[in-house]
């Protein structure tokens, strides 16, 4: 199945400037595996898809330097599995975990656990996206593949590699931390990402209340500027009006003393030192 936490990874074909550049598919067992290599204008990844034999989908995906992590960490597992012996189910561990690893793509963690159950043994990747409102990671995105073609699935992991690299291209630089604000009874957090279609601005809002309700927007990084300066002239027009406010209420008061002035009393002179007339300040 498509796991909903992949959303900002979604590089189908149809995205804009996204291009194809090389395609293995594995069968092992009753599942087919494929490992597509793309390339968008932030640089270069790969997605891997299986698909089970009922026809489910999972899918994962891997910058090339991530990919070459996990191409090294594919021979010890496959090591560790052949020193194993036969499964004895009276000896399995009570999770299921034989050995597990972890590997850190900046704001991304990918969990490797090689277990065991009734149907055998499989190695399990699953990816979970991390962020100050996410301390525990958010949903998990896993394919699994099955401790027989793990050797396999490595060889076709290093030829892709070997042809294409482990430069990720796109941003070299350290991502900004992030940051947090509170207002009243709410907190916003501000989170910098990278994902394979590019840097993106996380901005979460927590409501303070029993359930801590939380909704969060995704702003990509070449809409920053436009986001912001739509901010600012609002911040402008906030202002602008405010001293609108502030100059027509004293225009208000002025107002309201020349409604109670005595017309009589205050009528000008028509002539005199003050001039001839029609000079006058008062009512004509």
């Amino acid at each position: 199945m498509d796991n909903v936490g992949n959303s900002d990874f979604d590089s189908g074909q149809n995205q804009q400037g996204e291009q194809e550049l090389a395609t293995k598919m594995l069968q092992i067992q009753s599942k087919r595996f494929y490992l597509d290599v793309k390339q968008n204008r932030r640089g270069r990844f790969i997605k891997v898809a299986e698909i089970s034999a009922d026809g489910r989908r999972s899918q994962i995906f891997l910058a090339l330097s991530t990919a070459a992590d996990f191409r090294d960490h594919l021979s010890s597992f496959s090591d560790y599995y052949a020193s194993l012996g036969p499964p004895n189910p009276e000896s399995m561990p009570e999770d299921g975990k034989l050995k597990s690893e972890m590997m850190i793509k900046e704001n991304r963690r990918y969990y490797l656990d090689l277990k065991e159950n009734s149907r055998g043994r499989f190695l399990r990747v699953s990816c979970a996206q991390v962020s100050q409102t996410m301390v525990r990671g958010g949903p998990r995105s896993q394919i699994a593949i099955p401790a027989q073609g793990m050797i396999e699935f490595r060889d076709a992991l290093t030829d892709l590699l070997d042809e294409f690299g482990t430069d990720d291209g796109g941003f070299k630089g350290e991502l900004p931390e992030g940051r947090h604000m509170r207002v009243e009874n709410k907190n916003f957090y501000f989170d910098i990402g990278q994902n394979n279609r590019g840097i993106y601005m996380r901005i979460s809002e927590v409501l303070q209340v029993k359930s801590n309700f939380r909704t969060a927007i995704t702003v990509p990084e070449k809409s920053w500027a436009r986001f912001r300066d739509i901010f600012a002239d609002y911040c402008d027009k906030m202002k602008d009006g405010n001293a609108s406010a502030s100059g027509g209420s004293s225009g208000d008061k002025d107002a309201v003393r020349d409604s109670t002035r005595d017309p009589v009393r205050d009528r000008p002179s028509s002539s005199g030192a003050d001039g001839g007339p029609g000079t006058g300040s008062g009512p004509k």
